[in-house]
């Protein structure tokens, strides 16, 4: 039998949080984030930052967090195009694939090994852009339609703006499966995959890891799936009442990442 007793968070050894509403919101730190990531750096613990949005390199990433006062390098960054990316190498090295999204996706399957292509690809891979083109979406319907295997890089059915919603990821997949009739597989959150991967790459065991999220339907399911010490912050989109409505509880519940600190 195994070790019932429940983890305590002063013996967590490693680290994965989302990124927004837990350490940024509306591109300012949350109060708490800042202290927190450097009590990560000064205890030495491995840690990773996730976040569904596959638009962003983890170096353009990590530029845009320190403009909101968060210095985290690129190599704590773990975003579901890296997963993807991760995940399709091991099924197809050196595949090709047919790409709709931003750098943050081209650059890490470039970087995986994979030939971007229209022309008979293994895979139609969708990520998140701010220019879906219908020209783009036609043609990946109709590579599906030819065997292409369909990925998609999170969920998400919008994305937030300053003006209000935009479609996002989710959205756009639901649209090519309505047409194609196939459903794509989802490599980020909530799939447990996005944190296995994301502990492979700092080499973590599900034992002595936490996840902190503000999702219960992606952050602290998934996390609860991959056997993980769970915090739900209420910083993001759930709020205290919120946490009734779901059939399973974080292993915590904390006002903020601030709350986390004096027990690391």
């Amino acid at each position: 039998m195994g070790n019932l007793e429940p983890r305590r968070t002063q013996d967590i050894e490693c680290w994965l949080t989302d990124m927004d509403g837990v350490l940024v919101h509306e591109n300012q730190a949350v109060p708490g984030a800042v202290e927190l990531l450097q009590r990560w750096v000064d205890t030495s613990k491995r840690f990773l930052v996730l976040t569904n949005n596959s638009i962003y390199t983890p170096r353009d990433l990590s530029a845009r967090l320190r403009a909101s006062g968060l210095e985290i390098p690129e190599e704590n960054l773990w975003t579901s195009a890296l997963a993807t990316a991760q995940f399709l190498k091991a099924q197809m090295p050196h595949g090709k694939a047919f790409v709709i999204g931003e750098a943050g996706l081209t650059t890490a399957l470039h970087e995986a090994g994979f030939i971007l292509t229209d022309q008979n690809p293994d895979y139609v891979v969708l990520g998140e852009t701010r220019t879906y083109s219908f020209e783009a979406i036609t043609k990946a319907i109709r590579l599906i339609g030819d065997g292409a295997r369909f990925i998609a890089t999170n969920p998400d059915a919008t994305g937030p703006s300053k003006e209000g919603p935009l479609p996002a990821t989710g959205a756009i997949a639901a649209l090519i499966s309505k047409a194609t009739n196939r459903e794509p597989y989802i490599v980020g959150k909530p799939n447990p995959m996005m944190f296995r991967s994301a502990m492979n790459r700092i080499e973590a065991h599900s034992e002595a890891t936490a996840m902190i999220g503000d999702r219960m339907d992606t952050d602290i399911i998934a996390g609860m799936e991959a056997g993980l010490h769970t915090v739900l912050v209420l910083t993001g989109i759930t709020g205290p009442d919120d946490v009734n409505a779901y059939p399973f509880r974080p292993d915590e519940i904390l006002n903020s990442v601030a709350d986390l600190i004096p027990h690391i």
